[in-house]
Order: structure tokens, then C-alpha cells, then sequence
């Protein structure tokens, strides 16, 4: 059995984690969008966390061409796995993956104009409240259980998500669900989009998928911060 790779976070189980979130709304998160030097410096790093090892993961500045049936639900496939319909200025990728035993989580941050940044959030928000259950046309593997969750007040505006895939080899085999969450933050004209599964036979097995908001909170409260580039 192989797994599409297409997961997903979620706001800090519920909790809206109040004192992050004005901070970063009044921290003064630039509207112009950074360039990938910027988005280097901002991203979050091995001695941010303790507690986890961060790697860099390809990320393209073009947008996603996945597509799902029905057609509506593409930015919520295209979330699954960090990406949007619109193209980025710039765009970084890390996985988290925890010093102990536990799945990873995966981070991309993208730099938009400020129009974009916003029509990313709004059109996963759509999708989200809209489609239930969807095929990943590229993949062939379908989704249920779209919950659009409470906001978790992050940023300048967040969305969070969960979904199930139904993994299968074929049309015959019986499929695995495998839970999926998906946290996306605008922060001026820069989208970070956080995302993550439960690998089947894990630790967590088939409970809610989950980000921790420790990752979530730790990169916001770095991308409040003027990225300043170093002496050379």
C-alpha cells in the first residue's frame, strides 16, 4: 500500500491562542511581499524547536494544477498538500518532524501580492465549507469528512480544516482512512500553510489529525519580525 503524502494542521486543538494572535496582527507583518532570501531568514528552524528537527522540502513558486471532482474542491486538494491555485513571488518549504516517536508536520510559506495572499485564504475557506467529499483526480484517491474548523484567530486570518483519504491500490481493495488537517495563515501578503496525516499503524492511528500550535505560533511570531538580512 502506498500513501499520497497530502496532509494537514489544525489551530492548536480549538484553542485561539489569543496573545499570538494579537501579536502578530500588530506586529507589524509587511503587505509587500518578501522575497525568497526573506522567507529563508523568517522560516523556522532546528533551534526554534526544541523538541523537533526541521529539514528543508521543495516548494515551486507556480500554482498547483491539481484538480478534484467536483472541480469546486480543488483549492482543499491543493491545500493538502501546501500549495494554491494562485503563484507565488516566492515560496520556501520545511517538515518538522518531532524528536520522539509522532508524525511530521509539513510547512510551506508562500509570498504573494496582497490581493492573492487573500484570495488563497478565501478560496480554501469556500472549498472548505462546500465540499464534503471529493476525488483527487491526479492521485485517485478520494476524501470525506471535510469539517471546516473554528477559527483560530492566527494571523491577519487563518482557516483550518480537517478531512479523511480513503487510501486504496485499487477500486477493489478495501480503503484506509487516513486522517488529514490543514491550517492556512495569512499574515500580510504571505501565506504560511501548515498540513499533516496520521500514518496508518502510527502512534496516532486513526485520531483527529493535528499541528501542534507550538510549530504554528513559533513560525507566526518569526514572520511578525522585519526580516533583516545579515552582514555579510
Amino acid at each position: 500500500m502506498t500513501f499520497s503524502t497530502v496532509a494537514a494542521c489544525e489551530p492548536g486543538q480549538g484553542s485561539r491562542a489569543d496573545a499570538t494572535s494579537a501579536e502578530t496582527k500588530t506586529a507589524g507583518a509587511e503587505d509587500k511581499p518578501l522575497g525568497k532570501a526573506d522567507l529563508e531568514r523568517v522560516a523556522i528552524t532546528n533551534t526554534d524547536l526544541d523538541d523537533y528537527e526541521v529539514e528543508q522540502i521543495l516548494a515551486a513558486t507556480s500554482a498547483s494544477h491539481r484538480t478534484a471532482d467536483p472541480a469546486e474542491c480543488a483549492p482543499v486538494v491543493q491545500a493538502t498538500g501546501g500549495s494554491s491555485g494562485f503563484t507565488a513571488t516566492a515560496r520556501i518549504g520545511r517538515m518538522i518532524s518531532p524528536k520522539e516517536r509522532g508524525p511530521g508536520t509539513s510547512m510551506i510559506l508562500a509570498s504573494h501580492s496582497t490581493g492573492d495572499a487573500a484570495r488563497v485564504i478565501d478560496a480554501l475557506r469556500t472549498a472548505a465549507k462546500r465540499c464534503k467529499t471529493f476525488l483527487d483526480i491526479g492521485v485517485g484517491f478520494r476524501y470525506d469528512d471535510v469539517a471546516l474548523q473554528p477559527d483560530p484567530g492566527y494571523g491577519d486570518e487563518s482557516v483550518s480544516l480537517r478531512l479523511t483519504q480513503l487510501a486504496a491500490d485499487n477500486e477493489d481493495d478495501e480503503p484506509i482512512r487516513v486522517p488529514y488537517a490543514v491550517v492556512a495563515v495569512r499574515q500580510g501578503a504571505t501565506v504560511a500553510m501548515f498540513y499533516e496525516f496520521n500514518r496508518p499503524g502510527g502512534t496516532r492511528g486513526e485520531d483527529p489529525a493535528v499541528v501542534p500550535e507550538e510549530i504554528i505560533s513559533t513560525q507566526l511570531n518569526k514572520l511578525s519580525k522585519p526580516a533583516v538580512p545579515q552582514s555579510p
